[in-house]
């Protein structure tokens, strides 16, 4: 495991672009500087509760994507930019994104968070991660 506390990425663990979401950060992120929790989870809930957050709330209508980082819960786009400087590399460039209002980014964020299961579709259960990535698991 890396020498420094990773960053966790909540997610919405039935939603299958979420899930493409987390495959993609740990093809690109081989040091491990992220760990992921469903916000199904109990890890999730607790996370949530943790920082202020009703898990009833978050399932009722789940974000995305959540990033906890240094003790902070980062959200929409914020959440998505911040992941995307983690990775570092060419994926920095998403960064740019920053330019816009954060109104219009988070906008847009949340118009693909509402259409995110009739465009991609949805699991009947949370992914389960095979043996050599279960330690990245909470």
């Amino acid at each position: 495991m890396p020498d420094f506390a990773p960053d966790t990425i909540l997610f919405d663990g039935v939603c299958n672009l979420c899930n493409g979401f987390v495959q993609f950060i740990i093809r690109h992120d081989p040091a491990g500087r992220f760990r992921f929790a469903a916000l199904q989870s109990d890890a999730g809930r607790a996370l949530l509760l943790a920082h202020g957050l009703a898990p009833a709330a978050i399932a009722a209508e789940p974000e995305s994507v959540l990033l906890l980082s240094g003790g902070r819960l980062y959200s929409h786009s914020a959440a998505v930019l911040r992941i995307a400087e983690g990775l570092g590399g060419v994926w920095r460039v998403a960064t740019l994104g920053r330019v816009l209002p954060t109104a219009w980014r988070d906008a847009i964020y949340r118009f693909v968070a509402r259409h995110r299961y009739r465009w991609f579709g949805r699991q009947a259960s949370c992914m389960l991660p095979n043996p050599a990535l279960k330690a990245r698991f909470l």
